[in-house]
């Protein structure tokens, strides 16, 4: 169930304490890298509904015909300005206009109808986006090189496997730059410092008694992707639980996809939970404000277990929130040489920028 009073109360929360923090932008890098993003949830666009989005420094409508396809288009209407995701109405392919009934064809953009007009002024058109409809999301591609062609995305994703049926998901707002989240990956003595804590631990005034009931033990590998494959990276790691320093228990082996700047894609094998999969979708609202969020996919019969895997996973990844929320970005940090990872980590995503890419000074905040 969607609870829109709580999710504006965490988005105030989170716009009152960027106005508190001033980052230090100069040794950012730009705030939205190029590539595919994940930018909203099959189920949340019917057939014939059309929607307002903010992301990436744009303003998008999303449709989807009675068809079933699916369009991305600049929000705002070069006639007078009004907002096609607000009262918009899709009819056949396109999009019409809630202020003039003025039509914009989905697969091009362009205008080609004005119901009070013989004719169709020249450049009335829209900026139309490359998108794709894969594993329960809409992606966008997003280039600040107009000329550059996507990448394949469908061969980059995991499949859902055919006896997996979807057991819910969480959703984070963090206010951080983009990158910040997937280093955390290749990041691999933060699993150590940050995750070791059994969560129960999260509850209590002390941890000692948690402490020595059980802790979780990580060994993590990261390594890029090269050739054609480029835009991926891997993180493998390895889980247990070690009950008073001696039982091991709750195994698990996971292995992650990274797909570009911010879709990644998890296989997780356990010895108690059995296979299932997560896919984590990262979206850039604003210059400093990620929309993390996690869906989980099993065997329907594993449903008591996953409420439970997934309230765990909520509670280790609010750590990580509690690190990126107060945190700078050090362009050029100092490394121990196990943090080798880290540097081979940022040579790999400098990929997703180029010349072109928006600077913070070209940017600007967007508000909710």
């Amino acid at each position: 169930m969607k609870r829109p009073f709580a999710n504006n109360l965490k988005r105030d929360s989170i716009n009152r304490f960027r106005t508190v923090r001033s980052p230090i932008t100069a040794e950012m890098p730009p705030p939205f890298p190029n590539g595919w993003y994940g930018i909203l949830e099959s189920s949340q666009l019917r057939d014939g509904e059309a929607t307002f989005l903010s992301c990436l420094g744009e303003h998008l409508v999303v449709y989807r015909t009675n068809t079933h396809e699916v369009y991305i288009l600049d929000a705002y209407c070069p006639h007078l300005g009004a907002n096609l995701g607000i009262g918009g109405r899709v009819v056949n392919d396109c999009i019409e206009c809630p202020f003039h009934k003025w039509s914009f064809r989905g697969s091009d953009g362009v205008c080609t109808n004005i119901p009070y007009s013989t004719s169709v002024p020249r450049g009335s058109k829209l900026k139309k986006w490359i998108s794709q409809e894969i594993n329960g999301y809409i992606f966008i591609w997003y280039h600040s090189e107009p000329t550059e062609i996507p990448w394949e995305l469908s061969s980059s994703l995991e499949e859902l496997q055919e006896n997996f049926v979807y057991h819910g998901q969480n959703q984070f707002f963090i206010n951080c730059h983009i990158q910040e989240i997937p280093e955390n990956g290749a990041d691999l003595a933060h699993f150590d410092a940050i995750h070791k804590k059994n969560f129960i631990s999260d509850f209590l005034v002390t941890n000692i008694s948690a402490e020595r009931f059980g802790h979780h033990q990580w060994t993590a590998r990261w390594f890029p992707r090269f050739g054609k494959s480029k835009h991926l990276a891997e993180v493998n790691l390895t889980h247990a639980l070690v009950i008073f320093g001696k039982y091991y228990c709750f195994r698990m082996d996971i292995s992650g996809k990274q797909i570009g700047p911010s879709f990644v894609c998890m296989k997780i094998n356990s010895t108690l939970l059995g296979s299932f999969q997560v896919f984590q979708s990262i979206t850039p609202m604003g210059p400093l404000l990620q929309k993390v969020v996690h869906r989980f996919y099993a065997p329907r019969c594993f449903a008591p277990l996953m409420k439970i895997f997934i309230f765990g996973e909520s509670l280790m990844f609010q750590r990580d929130i509690n690190v990126w929320n107060n945190k700078i970005f050090r362009r050029n940090p100092i490394l121990a040489k196990e943090d080798a990872s880290i540097k081979k980590f940022r040579m790999w995503f400098s990929q997703f920028y180029t010349s072109n890419s928006k600077q913070f000074t070209e940017t600007t905040t967007l508000g909710w």
